[in-house]
Formats: structure tokens, C-alpha cells, sequence
């Protein structure tokens, strides 16, 4: 199955990671491609070279941040290729490859099943074709249930049932991929009261941002009978991821319920401050849309979302940020450490130290990369520092919510948006990775030496 041709024989010698870099890396110039045929465009709309770069690779990394108004520059048939980019981004390329492998009858090598592995994060090669196509399977399914409802419903604000069902397709897609692009021009505005509209978008982006994963065990939990569930037991990837998004979700309702209370939610009624609280809580996972222009918040809660944005969703999930795990880890460490502990316990189970490590050193590079964005933007763009860290964030999150300045961005802060757009979504790890040789270590130890610390 692996490539034996040989023009192409050198990348039988590139590690996994690098290859799923150079897979997505081709991935957004084949979105390029697709979205600057003059097909794609509306008539007479014309779209420059950096931005369509710039709008592939938002869309690859499923981001949402634009220089360009979807709803103004794609055609019909521009609006469906955009979609089918979504699906690439947002599922993996993997998993899109699994499937054409499938439907191809053919084999699945070792290789194929280690790439598999690298692009869902997963340590196993164990049961990496069943994960495919439970993945795609829940996926679909997500997104067909989502475009019927959504579809159904808007109905009644369309003259047609084509251009219902039209929005409804979109919307349900850039939801579960948590994408952030839309085809209203206006992200979800003209629903800000529409409680119905933003509770279905609210579940496709908490199921595309919680984890495949968690997905599959909750199916398979589900769909087991009584007896079969008493021998059941969830992972400690799926009890901490969950426990860990969703408290960031209440808190994240809270605060901002509470900064907002005496600003934007002065004269609210309660029910509009918990669903506007709840969904842009919700939205900063990874999602990017949003029931309101978030320009209006105050640098406080706007701060806030920046953060919820840098932490952003689960791992093997649709999202970007330093994933849930990351950041659960490092706070739980720190607490441990603090009361003179070594050893990382969570539901009865202790963590592996390599994974500790690598939570802590996705979470120092981040930080690094993150306030290395910022020094640069802070150099080169004209805006306050507050509009700065809220852009870098939501483009490190694959997020998409912005204060406006994305299309006023200079060309050096484009592509460094575009730079953390693509970390974002490959991780920070597999960005490190990219750059590693393989070199056989020693068989040998130095004396070791104590440091002062602190």
C-alpha cells in the first residue's frame, strides 16, 4: 500500500508526524485550489492570493477567522466545497483517507495504521480502522440528524425549502466541526432569541469538541444492555476529559453571566443572560460562532473568553487550543506538588509520567508560541493589546470569534495567524515533533547533579 514509486521514495523515510503535516499542509493547498476556481466566486468578486490562503487555512484547521464575508464571496457551488474542506479539517485526514481506503478495498498496512494513530492521538495501534469508521459513522450520523432539525426548522424564515435546507447543511457541519464559518453574514445574531436555534448548535458543538473518544464509550454504554453494563467501565481519558469540559463550560457561564451583569446584561431578562452566558461559554471550546457581536463585552470578559479560547477543546476532537487533558493535568500536578505529593492520582488511577510530561510541555510551548504572537502583533498592528492576545487566542484555538480587526491585519500578521491557525489544529506537539531525527540514544547515564530550585 505505502509509496514504492521511485519519485516518492523519500517520504518512505519521513516520520509519521511530518507526514501528517505534509498531508494537511497539501490539504490547504488543494482548498486552495477548490475555493479559487472562478466557480466558486460570486459574480465580479474578486479575491487576492493571501487571503484565499488565508481562508484555506482557516478552514483546514476548521478556525473560522476571515478576511473575506463567506456569505458575500462564495457561490452555491463555493459554499459546498468550503463544506467538504470543513469535513477534511474537522474529522482528520485520516479518517477521510480510511474511508476512500474502504470504499477502494483496500488493505490497511502497518504504515497507514500509524499515521492513523498520530493524527487521532491515540498510543495504540490496536483496533485504529474500527476507531475510523465508528468516527465517521457518529460523525455523519451527528451532522445528518443536525441538517434535518436545523433544515426542518428554518422552514419558516426561508422562502424555500432548497435555501432551508440550504443553511441547514452548512450550519450543521460548521457546528459539529466547531468551524466558526457561516453563511448568514452574521454568525448566529438573527437568533440572539431564538432559544430553539442555539440549543441544537449548542449539542453538535459540544459533540464535535468532547472527543471521538468519549463518543464511542458513551455509545457503546448506550447501546449495551443492562447486564453487558454492569462490567462496563469509562476510561480515565473519557471521565477526565468530560468532568474537565464541562467544568470549564459552568465556569466560563458564570463569569461571564457575572462580569457582564452590570454591562451588556444590564437590562436583560435572566433567561437572555444564561442562554447569551451559555453559548459563548460554549463557542469558546473551539466553536467561533456567536449570538452576539462580542465587541460589546467588556476587556474583562473578553479576557476571559481569550483563555477559555488558549485552553480550547478536547483532544481527538475537532478543536485546537492545548486541549482539555493538557490543562486538567498541569492544574492537577500543581495542586499535587503543592501538598508534597509525586504521583498524579485521578478516579483511582495514577497518570503515566509520559504523559505528564508531555501535558506540561504542550502547555510551556503554548504559552512560549502564544506570547510570542502577541510581542510580534503588538509590533506590527495598529490595535490595542486587549484585541491582540483575543485574535491570537481564538486563531491558537481554532476558535474564529474575533473583535473585527482580522480583515485590517497586515500581511506579516496574517500569515502569523495563519502559522498558529495550522499549529492549532496539527498540536503543538506534532508541530515539535515535525522537526525531529531519529538518532538512536546511547546505552549510557551521566552522573547526575542536583540544581537549586526556586
Amino acid at each position: 500500500m505505502w509509496i514504492r514509486h521511485r519519485s516518492f521514495r523519500w517520504l518512505n523515510d519521513l516520520s509519521p508526524v511530518q507526514i501528517i503535516v505534509m498531508f494537511y499542509a497539501s490539504a490547504v493547498l488543494l482548498a486552495c485550489i477548490l475555493l479559487g476556481l472562478p466557480v466558486s466566486h460570486q459574480d465580479g468578486v474578486e479575491v487576492s492570493l493571501v487571503d484565499l490562503i488565508f481562508t484555506s487555512v482557516s478552514a483546514v484547521s476548521v478556525t473560522g477567522l476571515t478576511v473575506l464575508p463567506t456569505s458575500e464571496t462564495f457561490s452555491v457551488t463555493g459554499v459546498f466545497l468550503l463544506a467538504l474542506v470543513l469535513q477534511f479539517g474537522g474529522i482528520g485526514i485520516m479518517a477521510i483517507g480510511t474511508f476512500i481506503w474502504i470504499i477502494l478495498g483496500k488493505k490497511i498496512g502497518l504504515r497507514e495504521r500509524r499515521l492513523i494513530m498520530t493524527d487521532q492521538n491515540q498510543t495504540t495501534f490496536q483496533g485504529m480502522v474500527r476507531l475510523m469508521k465508528q468516527i465517521l459513522f457518529m460523525i455523519f450520523s451527528i451532522e445528518l440528524i443536525g441538517f434535518l432539525v436545523l433544515g426542518t426548522y428554518f422552514m419558516q424564515f426561508f422562502d424555500t425549502w432548497q435555501e432551508a435546507y440550504y443553511q441547514g447543511f452548512f450550519a450543521s457541519i460548521s457546528a459539529t466541526t466547531n468551524a466558526g464559518f457561516d453563511i448568514t453574514g452574521q454568525s448566529l445574531i438573527p437568533f440572539q432569541h431564538d432559544y430553539f436555534v442555539q440549543f441544537i448548535h449548542i449539542v453538535l458543538i459540544v459533540l464535535g469538541a468532547i472527543g471521538f473518544p468519549v463518543l464511542i464509550e458513551v455509545r457503546e454504554y448506550l447501546f449495551s444492555t443492562s447486564e453487558q453494563r454492569k462490567f462496563m467501565r469509562f476510561s480515565m481519558f473519557t471521565k477526565l476529559t468530560t468532568s474537565t469540559y464541562l467544568i470549564l463550560l459552568l465556569v466560563g457561564t458564570v463569569f461571564i453571566a457575572l462580569l457582564e451583569f452590570n454591562h451588556f446584561f444590564e437590562n436583560k431578562s435572566w433567561h437572555e443572560i444564561l442562554f447569551y452566558s451559555l453559548f459563548q461559554s460554549v463557542t469558546t471550546r473551539s466553536a467561533g460562532l456567536s449570538t452576539m457581536d462580542v465587541s460589546q463585552f467588556t476587556e474583562q470578559t473578553q479576557l476571559l473568553m481569550s483563555a477559555l479560547m488558549f485552553i480550547g477543546a478536547s483532544p481527538s476532537s475537532v478543536g485546537g487550543g492545548i486541549r482539555t487533558t493538557s490543562f486538567a493535568l498541569v492544574v492537577i500536578f500543581l495542586l499535587t506538588y503543592a501538598r508534597g505529593q509525586q504521583r498524579i492520582r485521578i478516579f483511582r488511577r495514577e497518570v503515566h509520567d509520559g504523559d505528564l510530561i508531555k501535558a506540561v510541555v504542550v502547555s510551556i510551548m503554548a504559552v512560549i508560541t502564544f506570547f510570542t504572537a502577541v510581542v510580534i502583533l503588538s509590533i506590527t498592528e495598529p490595535f490595542g493589546l486587549n484585541e491582540i492576545i483575543f485574535e491570537v487566542a481564538s486563531a491558537f484555538g481554532t476558535t474564529g470569534l474575533s473583535l473585527g480587526i482580522t480583515p485590517e491585519l497586515s500581511l506579516i500578521g496574517k500569515f502569523l495567524l495563519m502559522a498558529l491557525m495550522f499549529i492549532g489544529r496539527i498540536g503543538i506537539l506534532s508541530f515539535l515533533f515535525t522537526f525531529k531525527k531519529d538518532k538512536k540514544s546511547g546505552n549510557y547515564h551521566y552522573p547526575t547533579e542536583r540544581i537549586i530550585i526556586g
